[in-house]
């Protein structure tokens, strides 16, 4: 057993090694800078002090985009696993040629940027796009609907952004499912809405919950999307952080922002997770 671990911990050397040079060096380093002052035209002044985060946290500014950033995470998340499932069993449930299809219309959009996906956007969303020439030769519109620069236009950009990780997850766990278990439910009365409500989302929790995390995390820290498609006026922490780093030149006050915006994500990450899987125990 004692050679056993140190094989493993030998194996785990250079990962951690890795971890540590290019993460947890630069994360603490970051983390000093954001204790530093700000001086125009001194870069940062070393110092010992906490009025970059007094000053993030009583600014409505900052609070704004925070609160901004958060409620686009869980919308976009939960939109996600309201498309993603059903596409992901329905993908899980194909055989042959046509899975290979479908797996590959939903890996394709992972080979193009973000950057790229929301100009296409930017074109559907624009004042003689499709989206507003599709609505008006139907009749559902008189005159073009403004859609670019608004939160709903950053809302489907980051959903489609995400939405391909999110259905990859879910259907490698549903995948793993065995189908008897469906077919027991199916023998035994349940319809197929109840199946799946009852049998198959309680087995494939783990995976909601990976895809929940995954989703989340993607939104919160999300820079392309909602500069192109938010426009000066739509404000989410990421931009933010470029803005104060590159614009201003704020390093200090740009390390703070970064250290808020990763402390959010993660206590927000781990209590959903913690919440979703309780209350996935207790209704079992």
């Amino acid at each position: 057993m004692i050679k056993k671990g140190r094989t493993a911990a030998a194996m785990l050397t250079p990962a951690t090694l890795m971890v540590v040079v290019f993460l947890a060096l630069p994360m603490l380093l970051l983390l000093r800078y954001s204790f530093n002052r700000y001086v125009p035209g001194e870069f940062m002044v070393e110092g010992m002090t906490v009025a970059n985060y007094v000053s993030l946290l009583s600014d409505g500014y900052y609070l704004d985009g925070l609160k901004t950033t958060v409620l686009m995470a869980f919308g976009v998340t939960v939109a996600c696993i309201l498309l993603g499932l059903p596409l992901a069993s329905f993908i899980a449930r194909q055989q042959g040629n046509l899975k290979t299809l479908l797996l590959l219309m939903i890996i394709l959009p992972l080979f193009v940027s973000n950057a790229v996906r929301a100009a296409g956007w930017m074109v559907a969303f624009g004042q003689n796009g499709v989206v507003n020439y599709l609505l008006g030769a139907i009749g559902l519109i008189g005159e073009p609907l403004t859609l670019m620069y608004t939160p709903t236009a950053v809302f489907v950009g980051i959903v489609s952004v995400n939405l391909p990780y999110v259905v990859l997850t879910l259907q490698s766990v549903l995948e793993g499912l065995d189908p008897n278990t469906r077919d027991a439910s199916l023998s035994l009365g349940a319809g197929p809405f109840e199946t799946f409500r009852l049998v198959t989302i309680p087995l494939v929790m783990p995976g909601i919950l990976a895809a929940f995390v995954l989703s989340f995390i993607l939104t919160m820290n999300a820079y392309a999307t909602p500069v192109l498609l938010g426009g000066p006026n739509f404000r989410m922490m990421a931009p933010m952080v470029v803005d104060e780093v590159l614009g201003k030149a704020n390093w200090p006050f740009g390390a703070t922002l970064s250290f808020i915006l990763m402390a959010v994500t993660l206590i927000l990450t781990v209590a959903s997770s913690m919440f979703i899987a309780r209350r996935y125990s207790y209704a079992s």
